[in-house]
């Protein structure tokens, strides 16, 4: 990583990219540009985002229970803004999704969850090896 803020990510090195479908699972150029190309600072930023993201994870693994879709939409408010805040905006739409499934008054749609703890686990894994090359 460099310091500069003006770092074209896309001619140094490609972003980490989503093995099933080829789509960037981090925009490290909005990455930079959160970070104001401050390599500690993004590296601080995605480890933050990586704790939070398994916390998330392993709470939405759990079996419901009555009256917690509330909660369940709560989590997934905040994973979307962590999410978007790191340039991850296909994780920050798959919580989007199904944060507005809850809000909606559906039960918890077990397709949606799984399709979200996977979302997170890519870009969980995109997170480590962009914090690998730090």
């Amino acid at each position: 990583m460099r310091k500069s803020a003006s770092v074209n990510h896309e001619s140094d090195r490609p972003d980490p990219a989503d093995a099933s479908t080829g789509a960037r699972v981090l925009d490290l150029l909005h990455l930079s540009r959160q970070t104001f190309g401050d390599e500690a600072l993004e590296a601080e930023l995605l480890s933050l985002f990586d704790r939070q993201a398994a916390q998330v994870a392993a709470r939405l693994a759990e079996p419901s229970r009555p009256g917690d879709l509330r909660s369940q939409a709560d989590i997934a408010h905040t994973l979307k803004g962590a999410a978007r805040a790191i340039g991850a905006f296909a994780l920050g739409a798959a919580a989007e999704a199904y944060e507005a499934a809850l809000r909606a008054g559906a039960p918890d749609d077990a397709a949606l969850r799984a399709g979200l703890i996977a979302a997170i686990g890519t870009a969980r894994a995109a997170v480590a090896a962009r914090l690998e090359r730090a």
